[in-house]
């Protein structure tokens, strides 16, 4: 004789309602913990960036400190040293350091 084999199948009882509103309330705190805040953080990064002004000091994505000198449609002409200037696009500046410094304190 061989031996047989036994599949159980367990069946939902009413689980269908309850797993879709399980499902919709760990999106709604997800959203409420990750993607709102992050939404908010990229709106004051672009007010930021649409605010910049000739003089202001900034800092870019790569760490580099400098002074705006001219500013264009795509790119910000940016000083870091005595007559050294460098061409920076607008989505690499990140922040003022004078904010940093304030959050240090």
């Amino acid at each position: 004789m061989t031996p047989s084999i036994i599949f159980l199948q367990a069946a939902p009882q009413g689980g269908g309602w309850s797993f879709i509103i399980v499902m919709v309330l760990m999106f709604v705190v997800m959203w409420f913990l990750m993607i709102r805040p992050q939404q908010k953080r990229q709106k004051e990064l672009n007010n930021f960036r649409n605010s910049l002004q000739v003089g202001q000091r900034i800092l870019t994505a790569s760490g580099i400190y400098g002074k705006i000198k001219e500013i264009k449609e795509t790119y910000v002409l940016v000083e870091v040293d005595n007559n050294v200037n460098i061409r920076i696009d607008k989505s690499m500046i990140m922040k003022d350091p004078t904010d940093l410094q304030q959050q240090q304190q």
